[in-house]
């Protein structure tokens, strides 16, 4: 009873307040009814509705762009044109409708059809100076791994196909740093080898043209991740990370230097690029968040006799960015442990002399003579999670280094480790977990 009172309290209040603001509420039920649809939204609808007798609605299947109706302003007048994605049973099943706004009606401007099973990927870029929005349209042709890549530009309110050609797969940036964007596709190669190639695609005096194609390490097919980002001296690049076996990743590192397309990272001694790390999680990765991504690379280490285990997924890795001639710049060292979901960041001093040893959820770090093969205790990182790890966390001169509902990390620090800088402070900034990467990143 209590609750319906302040319920009819509640509309009295809100009726009052509309009177006063000068709203005219016939009754208490139009506090409940819907919002009535803007006339614009029924004008396109209506003109959405007599184009799609036969149809059914096809909305891209990754990407950014996955809305059945888009828009975008592809004639460069200001104003945006709408966009409908559908699919037929004709010949040329896939069809794009462009409408645009005349007074308080949508008219149908023209109609992309096409080949295909479904729309891939969709993408609004400026790859020309003339305003408007250039249309790149990625479609399955079969249910095999073949897709066609399309771009349209329009003029005189006609959408006119300026590029057609085969993709494994296409990502979209500014890699000439000209404020116009490229097109950048991976394909399979022609050649025996299986390696796939890497084409770049630009628009001069409204033709599209393209920079000699450069080879990738793997076949286009391999490709795992796409990722747009910048060399160590701020050129644009785009890292591209491909499967190279059952257990190793190769980055392939493309920018344009000196007005020519290249691929960095690309090796012409060994045929590969020279990013190889035998771990599917360790992608290249900003592990200084400087705006730059980093390369991983694993430290090799021997296992002494006394430090042997059977630990896995752990791994110290040298992280180094690229420069625009090849050259590498040392960023960052970590151990990365990657069952367990954190990694710590080392000094470079220390990653390159130091040795792990896991028993059970205790992780000992050792300084390592390799001369005198000798090893010396510098602190150990704890992984707690019984019902007693918060009086754990803290007992023999233990600090915790971060805690969640479940777990509680913690560490302890030797005599030794003072000659090496190491300190509770330095320790607690140098732990990290390691972030789910929900977006794959793969394109």
């Amino acid at each position: 009873m209590n609750a319906v009172k302040r319920i009819l309290q509640l509309i009295l209040v809100l009726a009052a307040l509309a009177l006063l603001s000068g709203c005219n509420i016939s009754t208490v039920d139009d506090f409940y009814c819907l919002p009535r649809r803007s006339e614009d939204y029924l004008n396109l609808q209506s003109a959405i509705d007599a184009v799609m007798t036969d149809l059914e609605y096809c909305a891209p299947i990754s990407g950014e762009n996955q809305q059945t109706v888009q828009m975008a302003d592809l004639d460069g007048d200001g104003t945006d044109e709408y966009l409908l994605f559908a699919k037929g049973s004709t010949e040329r099943p896939l069809q794009i409708f462009i409408f645009s706004q005349q007074g308080e009606e949508y008219v149908l401007m023209d109609t992309i059809e096409s080949n295909g099973t479904a729309f891939e990927q969709v993408e609004y870029i400026h790859m020309g100076d003339d305003g408007g929005y250039e249309l790149v349209v990625g479609r399955q042709v079969s249910d095999q791994v073949v897709r066609s890549v399309s771009v349209y530009s329009m003029a005189d309110g006609q959408m006119e196909q300026v590029l057609a050609t085969s993709y494994s797969r296409f990502v979209c940036t500014d890699l000439d740093g000209d404020d116009l964007t490229e097109l950048l596709i991976l394909r399979p190669g022609e050649s025996d080898s299986g390696s796939g190639v890497a084409e770049l695609y630009y628009m001069a005096d409204g033709i599209v043209q393209r920079w000699p194609e450069v080879n990738m390490s793997e076949p286009a097919d391999q490709v795992k991740r796409i990722m747009v980002s910048r060399l160590n001296d701020g050129t644009p690049a785009v890292y591209v990370a491909s499967d190279a076996g059952s257990s190793a990743i190769i980055t392939d590192v493309y920018a344009v230097v000196e007005d020519a397309f290249v691929n960095v990272s690309f090796s012409n001694e060994s045929g590969t690029s020279v990013q190889t790390l035998r771990n599917y999680y360790v992608y290249a990765d900003d592990i200084d968040d400087d705006g730059v991504l980093e390369l991983p690379s694993l430290i090799e280490r021997p296992q002494t006799l006394e430090l042997d285990n059977d630990s896995q997924e752990q791994y110290l890795i040298r992280w180094y960015a690229m420069m625009p001639d090849g050259s590498e710049v040392d960023k960052l060292y970590t151990y990365h442990n990657f069952l367990g979901g954190w990694y710590l960041t080392l000094d470079g001093q220390l990653a390159a002399n130091v040795l792990v040893s896991q028993v059970g959820n205790t992780f000992e770090f050792y300084w390592w003579d390799e001369e005198a093969g000798e090893t010396e205790l510098l602190f150990s990182v704890y992984v707690l999670t019984g019902q007693n790890r918060e009086a754990q966390a803290t007992a023999n001169n233990r600090f915790v280094l971060y805690r969640n509902e479940s777990t509680v990390y913690a560490a302890r620090i030797e005599v030794a480790s003072t000659a090496y800088g190491l300190s509770q402070s330095v320790m607690e900034e140098s732990f990290h977990l390691i972030l789910q990467d929900w977006n794959t990143g793969e394109t």
